[in-house]
């Protein structure tokens, strides 16, 4: 038999399939270039030669998990206004803190969260910031995969609006593809509060003409949906409709204080959910309600927000939480299976990014975005149900091994080409001088 040569053998592990959901025990998955090129139980595989081989028995095979929601440079806050209700939390800590940032910061503080995410099995995430450059920067040193939009606030100054969308714009036509494309972009205005009708008709415009897709908060706090209502005579929802800002690209992060009607919106524009329940839980502000989104075909993705609203980048944690939250909020166990969870953090996140035909899942031909889970830990084992396991038992800290376009990032909790110990010392030189009074 003749033998096909790939860069990349990963043989032994249990191969966690989520288009359909399947398991595959004693797989193999072989990589070549940046692609698949097999996945399968290792008896049916070809006779591979390769130029790196894992043994991976003990360890489950998963796409990369994808954060389809987050504001990466925050880990500088982390821990800093605590028990805050979001208007306070914003207005008396969060922008003033922001007002002083500066493009170093930012890439210190992007770069500390690749770490952490690296090292809790993420491999692509979807950010919305200021001075993007620094985080497209971090994003090409870490080896990751990213969406990037630079933020668009208004906050009824006209002319910081029209330069901030200037700035969103330049930034996405000059880092589309950016980093061997790992990189793409989005337009990213922060809330349908923070920037009036006209720019968002803008941003509209704008994201038509250049094909982009949009980033956007959506009904994220009660109050202020309501004062919004009162302004415009309509809900958050059906305010951005008719500005026409909803469409397949459109990324929609939170989406708590939404009406059956609002939800149906959603539904019938393809708008993509990004579902944040661990910030959302940790700032009071309510449960989006994903079981009727499911029901409509919506969409749904996870995201963990910025550090300084959740603490952590830990999407296992966000997946256990999100499913938990559900079940709550319904007073059903049977309201989320552990399997629909892990589809909106690999396969839903992909689709919400425009990525589903290129990650997201183990498929032959798409990118190597792949991550091992130890499964060895005395939480996890027995295992009797393996989707429950990597649901409601696997932590980040159980990522053995994560691969990005086929280029190993970490093995045995090793990362590759980053300095941790540096970065983390770097982010919190940044962090502290940020939150002193002379800086």
């Amino acid at each position: 038999m003749c033998s096909q040569h790939v860069d990349l053998i990963i043989e032994g592990c249990t191969i966690i399939q989520v288009v359909p959901p399947e398991v595959i025990m004693d797989g193999t998955i072989a990589v070549k270039d940046t692609r698949i090129v097999f996945v399968g139980r290792r008896n049916q595989a070809a006779n591979f030669t390769a130029e790196k081989r894992i043994n991976a028995n003990g360890k489950a095979a998963l796409p990369g998990l994808i954060n389809c929601h987050t504001h990466v440079a925050m880990t500088l806050f982390r821990g800093l206004a605590e028990d805050k209700p979001l208007e306070k939390w914003l207005k008396e800590d969060i922008w003033p803190l922001e007002a002083k940032l500066k493009p170093d910061d930012i890439y210190a503080g992007a770069l500390l969260g690749c770490v952490e995410m690296i090292k809790c099995g993420v491999t692509c995430f979807a950010d919305m910031y200021f001075h993007e450059e620094a985080v497209a920067k971090a994003v090409k040193e870490s080896g990751l995969r990213a969406v990037l939009a630079e933020g668009i606030i208004e906050a009824g100054n006209i002319a910081l609006g029209e330069k901030m969308l200037e700035r969103s714009i330049s930034f996405a036509e000059k880092f589309r593809d950016y980093a061997d494309g790992r990189v793409k972009t989005m337009l990213g205005p922060h809330a349908a509060y923070s920037c009036s009708p006209g720019l968002l008709i803008k941003v509209k415009e704008a994201a038509n003409q250049f094909g982009l897709g949009i980033h956007i908060h959506l009904a994220e706090d009660k109050k202020i949906s309501k004062q919004l209502k009162t302004s415009y005579n309509q809900s958050e929802t059906e305010f951005l409709n008719n500005l026409g800002i909803f469409n397949e690209q459109t990324l929609a992060a939170h989406c708590i204080d939404l009406s059956l009607k609002d939800l149906r919106i959603l539904a019938d524009k393809g708008v993509n959910v990004a579902y944040v329940p661990v910030s959302n839980m940790k700032l009071g502000l309510g449960v989006a309600r994903v079981k009727e989104m499911l029901d409509l075909k919506v969409n749904v993705a996870l995201g963990t927000d910025g550090p300084a609203s959740n603490n952590t980048l830990d999407i296992f944690e966000t997946i256990k939480f999100g499913a938990l939250l559900q079940k709550h909020a319904y007073r059903s166990p049977t309201v989320i299976r552990a399997n629909e969870v892990l589809r909106m953090a690999t396969i839903n996140g992909a689709q919400a990014l425009g990525l589903e035909k290129e990650i997201g899942s183990l498929e032959v031909g798409k990118k190597a975005d792949i991550i091992l889970i130890d499964l060895s830990a005395a939480h996890i084992r027995p295992i009797h149900d393996i989707y429950a396991a990597l649901v409601y038992s696997v932590r980040g800290s159980d990522v053995d091994t994560v691969i990005v376009d086929g280029k190993i990032l970490m093995e045995n909790r090793q990362l590759k080409y980053l300095d941790e110990e540096k970065i983390i010392a770097n982010a919190e030189k940044h962090a502290f001088r940020l939150i002193s009074n002379n800086y």
